[in-house]
């Protein structure tokens, strides 16, 4: 059966009809461009590379390559809206590793909310357009906003490693208890000498010290963790083991925070008595959300039927505002078939001059399907 089959046509057909002009940059991309997306994503590349050395993967996604092709427009900064539709490629031990996935992309405008729910909306439509044989809307839908937990973190005036590890921790989908403690996995002992020498670097000194010990051992990382990537989990622990770890205090608030969830309305009013209880100033941000749930009401979905859960978070490093899955509530596995989310930051990454609003979503036209479990991104 072909990847893109008539279901695949339908969702493309239908984000197109929505304005989202077709997109399809090429399968072969720059491995690099991935490396910092994630170890989940990271781990699944299909890696290769040329005469020259410079190694390439097959397309693991497409948020990332349509947000490079927006980038060498005539116009990066400005508004655009692409869509896309086609084969991507992770290596998986349990199913293919290749399938379809379709979905958009939405650049530079200034409305976030408005745009975030229009990206939610359109995604949920197109997925009921990718099953003709499904009476209705069968899905249950999750939200959340990775942007209100680092402006959870910002408030309680963290030290920026202690910051860096909780949201890394929480990425991953550790429990506070576990990001808190004071253990370091096992490796304490086996780098306690490279730990000493590191106590008090800074980072640019530790990175130099971590280069020259992989020169020495003749370690040159592909695909993996990068010198500096290697060098900064040095410093977490060489600061762990002086004993700077998180007060009694500030990880019960950050425990409450991650406890709500339920209905977005309620859900945001306990948000709001927590922040005036632990005199933190989430204003701005909680204004946000809400304006967000009035801009999906406006369009059609009920509120009340979405979950929000402040400890929902997406398995991709770029997300850094609205977050959301859906999931069939019946069939074959319980892996989302659509998701996205906000990335203000990425296009930055990618050699922007600054940051530019961005929030997209895909949609895994095997799972409409019912016939792929797949992964879990």
């Amino acid at each position: 059966m072909s990847l893109v089959d008539e279901h695949a046509e339908a969702v493309a057909a239908h984000l197109i009809a929505a304005g989202y002009a077709r997109c399809e940059p090429p399968i072969l991309q720059p491995a690099s461009i991935f490396f910092d997306s994630g170890e989940d994503l990271r781990s699944q590349l299909y890696l290769t590379s040329d005469a020259s050395g410079a190694e390439y993967c097959l397309r693991p996604e497409y948020t990332i390559p349509v947000s490079r092709h927006y980038l060498a427009s005539r116009t990066p900064g400005e508004s655009a809206a692409y869509s896309y539709c086609g084969p991507v490629f992770r290596f998986s031990g349990e199913h293919a590793g290749e399938f379809a996935q379709a979905g958009i992309e939405s650049f530079g405008r200034a409305d976030r909310e408005a745009a975030d729910a229009e990206i939610l909306t359109l995604a949920l439509a197109a997925a009921d357009a990718g099953r003709p044989d499904r009476e209705g809307a069968d899905l249950r839908v999750r939200i959340g906003d990775a942007g209100l937990f680092s402006g959870l973190l910002e408030a309680l005036d963290l030290s920026p490693l202690w910051r860096r590890r909780i949201a890394r921790g929480h990425m991953q989908g550790k429990s506070i208890e576990a990001i808190a403690s004071p253990s370091l996995g096992g490796g304490a002992d086996d780098h306690g000498g490279v730990l000493g020498l590191l106590e008090g670097a800074d980072k640019q000194g530790a990175r130099a010290f971590v280069e020259d010990l992989l020169a020495i051992a003749g370690i040159a990382p592909v695909g993996g963790r990068t010198a500096a990537e290697i060098a900064e989990r040095f410093l977490e622990q060489s600061a762990l083991k002086a004993g700077n770890g998180l007060s009694t205090a500030t990880r019960a608030i950050i425990e409450r925070f991650l406890s709500i969830a339920g209905d977005p309305d309620r859900a945001s009013e306990q948000l709001r008595r927590l922040a005036a209880e632990a005199g933190l100033d989430l204003a701005a941000r909680l204004d946000g959300f809400e304006t967000r749930l009035g801009f999906i009401a406006a369009l059609g979905l009920e509120v009340s039927e979405l979950h929000f859960a402040a400890s929902f978070t997406r398995n991709l490093d770029y997300y850094t505002g609205f977050v959301f899955e859906a999931h069939q509530r019946s069939g074959p596995g319980q892996k989302p078939v659509a998701g996205g989310g906000r990335y203000d930051q990425l296009l930055q990454r990618l050699g922007a001059p600054s940051a530019i609003p961005a929030v997209g979503a895909a949609i895994f036209v095997d799972r409409l399907r019912g016939d792929f479990a797949g992964n879990r991104l």
